[in-house]
């Protein structure tokens, strides 16, 4: 990432912000075939199996890596979903997936999903380290990680800030060239049939969720 970000049209950061609203609600609350983070975490919080939360968060990562990409489930949560951009499939899944699974962490350790600055925390997670260069565009100065009680301090309108620019980054990431289009954008994201789930990327997320959300 450049060492400044992006001005933002108008256009651009309701773009934005309608992305990641999608993002987040579709993740938190579920669709069609996809369960809610919160039914994901209590199936974990519920089995006794496990040593303590740590495990759990663990065999959740592990377990999302794997199996939620395999060609049947792609093709069982095709047609169920609308989003107000275009995007390609892959990408949009691995979107989808990963934030469900950092809400579903973060629902492990305490925290209400359901409240603004923790679903600004998992949108966090998503853009990885690119977030100290946003952090540092809207004008935070932080020492040391980002955590959730770090999070928890920043202004309402700062947050609205740091969302719009994640979504953004997130867009950025889905256009061809680097930039998406965004004068071109349709109101319907097809199936997501055929996508590939990039392992490596759900792993280091799950691992920044728990040092997150995670005491």
């Amino acid at each position: 990432m450049s060492e400044n970000l992006p001005q933002m049209s108008a256009k651009e950061k309701n773009l934005a912000l309608k992305t990641v609203e999608w993002l987040t609600s579709t993740a938190i609350e579920g669709f069609g075939p996809l369960s809610s983070a919160e039914s994901l975490a209590q199936e974990y919080l519920l089995d006794q199996s496990y040593v303590d939360d740590n495990d759990r968060i663990d065999s959740l990562i592990n377990w999302e890596t794997t199996k939620n990409f395999t060609s049947g489930f792609i093709t069982g949560l095709g047609g169920f979903i609308t989003i107000p951009i275009a995007i390609p499939a892959a990408l949009g899944a691995a979107w989808l997936l990963q934030a469900r699974m950092v809400a579903a962490i973060a629902k492990i350790c305490g925290h209400d999903i359901k409240e603004d600055r923790v679903q600004t925390a998992i949108l966090m997670v998503l853009v990885g380290q690119d977030i100290n260069e946003i952090c540092k565009q809207v004008g935070i100065k932080i020492s040391g990680k980002i955590t959730q009680k770090v999070i928890e301090k920043i202004p309402g309108e700062i947050i609205k800030r740091i969302n719009q620019f994640v979504g953004f980054r997130l867009l950025t990431k889905a256009g061809e060239k680097g930039i998406i289009n965004l004068t071109k954008t349709i109101p319907f994201f097809g199936g997501l049939a055929g996508g590939t789930f990039d392992a490596v990327t759900c792993r280091s997320a799950g691992k920044l969720a728990k040092k997150m959300f995670c005491k």
